[in-house]
């Protein structure tokens, strides 16, 4: 590694989820909201989506990651802490760029809910039709 500053940020967002990502020079923990990442999520797909840009660096054991993550639901969050510390690795060391762009962890998610048009009941879903 080029170098490995003290604290490294980055900020992720997907949907409405924003999360503040610091990577810190540790053994492998993941603290989301002052909890430990088996205790936040409870899938273990959502657990795989946040190790991704760990484990394609292979930083998985070199940092402990601290996570603020707020908005959204939980696969929202997911991606947002995948893109924060994505980013935050970047701050790491740079060298990381092409492995982390290849796998599209920096590229940020522009899919939003679409809004509620008057005269429907939801984005697109029109109101019952009645014949009679």
């Amino acid at each position: 590694m080029a170098k490995a500053a003290n604290k490294c940020y980055g900020t992720g967002r997907r949907k409405k989820s924003i999360a503040r990502v610091y990577l810190v020079p540790g053994k492998g923990d993941i603290t989301i909201n002052k909890r430990s990442i088996d205790e936040y999520f409870g899938l273990e797909t959502l657990k795989v989506i946040v190790r991704q840009p760990l484990t394609a660096t292979e930083t998985a054991d070199k940092f402990d990651v601290i996570v603020n993550v707020r908005g959204g639901g939980y696969t929202g969050q997911a991606g947002a802490i995948r893109h924060g510390i994505a980013r935050a690795l970047l701050q790491a060391d740079a060298d990381f760029r092409p492995v982390l762009k290849k796998a599209g962890y920096l590229t940020r998610d522009p899919r939003m809910k679409e809004r509620k048009k008057y005269g429907l009941k939801a984005a697109r879903r029109a109101p019952q039709f009645s014949k009679r």
